[in-house]
């Protein structure tokens, strides 16, 4: 089965080069071919980890969109990041989700890394013989870095990690997994106490849990990594000791509430695009229901809210690829971006009624799918307090300022002018 590639709307046209609109045509080019004939075996057998599509994924050299073309990567920022993730998630979020996991610990090294540590890991990852994950949430203290209880022990030249990690994305197929461990006492605040680990998974005492099923994003893995005095050379330490909430949070905020916006976008458009085929399908009084004017509005508002979602979506990695101060958006993009979205797959549930209820449709999918962009890179909890820190001016550290841009397939500034 193939999907016939749909052009960018003209309100994307602002962001988007000639080479992003090419990349756009790739990608939906690729999800129907590749992705699309294996959305129902995923499905299907949710117990499964999906091998191939991150095969065919790094085979593309798709998970080294950001980074630099000097070191094997494609070097063209994150609008390009986000066309990805965005083109895939219309037809797999779990697709996606494979995707978007490895290009946050990408982020975190490409700011964080010496010179040396990219050179080692970053071809790797461009040549599609690595995949990385970033495991920084606990099943204690959940998403909450300040209680991170796994711990990184100094021993000489090397370090010795102790503790677990949970819902670490791609767990089951990376090679590595970048850790954020304490490596001081309780007392310590976490803006000192943390210090981020590159630790690959075959060494001794790296344990990766099996495989388990979660609501939506079927064949995607987001399990348990347990570490058991596992010793890694201070050379696979990433950024200063004590800089590992910096590494985690930098990361969340650049690469991960953008990625989860794209997610987001490409399950919404479909959610519209689903709804508005059934309603236009289905007789009613000489008509079909979309002539209904209570349906009419009620599609209506999806669409808006499509609308609304795709424009914080791309504006914001927009201004990122343009070296501009946007952490407020990365992060308004993720949240409303989530939101939106799963007030469109509700009202899509009613439009359709009992129809929407049957396994075998597209849209039950498309509901449980959207409930998983909620938690990673933070709740809406979360989010909402870093929005009300920026409306009170309390927001010091912008890290969209912190880094310069990263190469990107951005025209000259001037011109945008």
């Amino acid at each position: 089965m193939s999907m016939p590639t749909t052009p960018p709307p003209p309100a994307l046209q602002p962001y988007l080069t000639p080479s992003h609109i090419s990349l756009w045509q790739e990608a939906d080019t690729f999800a129907g071919k590749v992705i699309a004939p294996r959305v129902a075996r995923m499905e299907a057998a949710p117990h499964n980890v999906e091998r191939q599509v991150a095969r065919s994924l790094a085979q593309r050299g798709w998970f080294a969109v950001t980074i630099p073309e000097t070191l094997g990567g494609m070097g063209a920022g994150h609008v390009a990041k986000t066309v990805l993730i965005h083109r895939i998630a219309l037809v797999s979020a779990a697709a996606a989700a494979i995707l978007q996991a490895t290009l946050i610990p990408v982020g975190a090294l490409l700011h964080w890394a010496t010179d040396t540590q990219k050179k080692d890991w970053l071809p790797q990852v461009a040549k599609g013989t690595l995949l990385l994950s970033i495991a920084t949430t606990e099943p204690v203290a959940g998403g909450h870095i300040g209680g991170i209880e796994t711990r990184a022990d100094r021993c000489g030249d090397k370090w010795v990690i102790s503790g677990s990690k949970a819902h670490v994305g791609n767990v089951n197929l990376a090679g590595a997994h970048l850790v954020i461990a304490r490596t001081a006492d309780s007392d310590v605040p976490p803006s000192k106490a943390l210090t981020a680990f590159l630790v690959e998974s075959d060494r001794k005492g790296v344990k990766v849990g099996g495989h388990q099923p979660k609501l939506g994003l079927h064949g995607f893995s987001a399990g348990r990594l347990d570490l058991s005095r596992v010793q890694v050379p201070d050379e696979n330490r990433i950024g200063e000791v004590g800089g590992g909430l910096a590494v985690a949070m930098s990361s969340s905020i650049l690469y991960g509430r953008a990625n989860l916006a794209a997610v987001s976008l490409g399950l919404h458009e479909k959610v519209v695009e689903t709804t508005a085929a059934f309603l236009k399908g289905r007789p009613r009084y000489g008509g079909s229901l979309s002539d209904q004017p209570v349906v009419r509005h009620r599609i209506g508002e999806m669409e808006s809210r499509l609308r609304a979602a795709r424009i914080l979506a791309y504006s914001a990695v927009h201004l990122l690829d343009l070296g501009l101060s946007c952490d407020a958006e990365l992060i308004n993009s993720k949240h409303q971006g989530h939101a939106l979205t799963v007030q469109s797959a509700q009202d899509a549930l009613e439009l359709h009624g009992a129809h929407g209820l049957s396994a075998d449709y597209v849209l039950q999918r498309l509901w449980r799918d959207a409930q998983c962009t909620y938690p990673p890179a933070g709740t809406g909890e979360v989010q909402r307090i870093r929005l009300a820190e920026a409306a009170l001016g309390n927001d010091a550290i912008q890290w969209s300022e912190r880094f310069p841009p990263e190469s990107a397939w951005m025209p000259p500034r001037h011109a945008l002018v």
